[in-house]
């Protein structure tokens, strides 16, 4: 099943690459759960499925609800994933009580371009960030933490050209590329954030999640941060990678601490 994001009350057979949509992967349970919007990477070309349903899956096995987002890719460009996100952590809020979840505690995760999606989100979330079409829109578009793995985050020296290109086009204007460095966008306010990264990532510097580490520990985010020295971009889960795949088990631990 499928969801559109902007027409909810509609179901969708299948992904349409033109239909921005939610697949949710909802728990049943006495109490709400919390929920972690899933933002696969792809660098804002397409979107892997290994990074989507196995994610959410492993999400409901430590008893968190997910849902994974189709948001917008090339053609499509900024600001399109970036509405595509805000209005899926709001439409998850809006359904909190007929999917059973708790909307204080709704969380997003990306991987490598869905990081700097997720990130982007984290951060430029305001009511500015988003026209308000419907009574969904008037909920909060906040996540209350943040999971970003192997992570594009500058559209600096160290970003993945792939990802900037599809997301901006060839020639940006200088302070659209600020503004969505988003090393540069942290705020005291910035949700908790758990990082991880291989050392020798050839596609997405380690730089990335350094200098997104640093602006959090500057601006006194919490914050966790986890590098393992060797691993390919794009792992995933990691479950053929006996170092890397500790990641999961160490999120755990962070999102129990979390109250997740």
């Amino acid at each position: 099943m499928y969801i559109s994001l902007y027409e909810p009350s509609k179901q969708l057979e299948s992904v349409n690459e033109n239909i921005p949509s939610l697949t949710p992967y909802l728990l049943d349970g006495e109490s709400p759960s919390p929920i972690v919007i899933v933002c696969p990477g792809g660098a804002y070309m397409n979107r892997a499925d290994h990074e989507g349903e196995p994610v959410a899956k492993w999400l409901n096995e430590i008893g968190i609800s997910a849902v994974v987002l189709h948001y917008r890719v090339y053609p499509h460009q900024y600001p399109a994933a970036l509405h595509d996100a805000l209005r899926a952590i709001r439409l998850v809020r809006h359904h909190a009580t007929e999917w059973n979840i708790d909307p204080d505690r709704v969380g997003i995760l990306g991987f490598s371009a869905g990081g700097h999606l997720a990130a982007t989100a984290s951060i430029h979330n305001s009511a500015e960030a988003f026209e308000i079409k419907d009574s969904i829109d008037q909920c909060s578009s906040k996540p209350d933490l943040t999971i970003l793995c192997y992570p594009v985050i500058t559209m600096g020296l160290f970003t993945h050209k792939g990802s900037k290109q599809a997301l901006l086009g060839e020639d940006p204007d200088e302070s659209l590329v600020e503004h969505l460095s988003m090393e540069k966008q942290v705020i005291p306010n910035t949700p908790p954030t758990f990082i991880w990264h291989t050392a020798d990532d050839e596609a997405v510097p380690v730089e990335n999640s350094l200098q997104f580490a640093s602006s959090l520990s500057i601006n006194r985010v919490p914050y966790a941060c986890h590098l393992f020295e060797n691993g390919r971009h794009g792992l995933g889960l990691a479950e053929d990678n006996m170092e890397v795949k500790q990641w999961t088990e160490l999120c755990e631990q962070w999102l129990r601490k979390k109250g997740f």
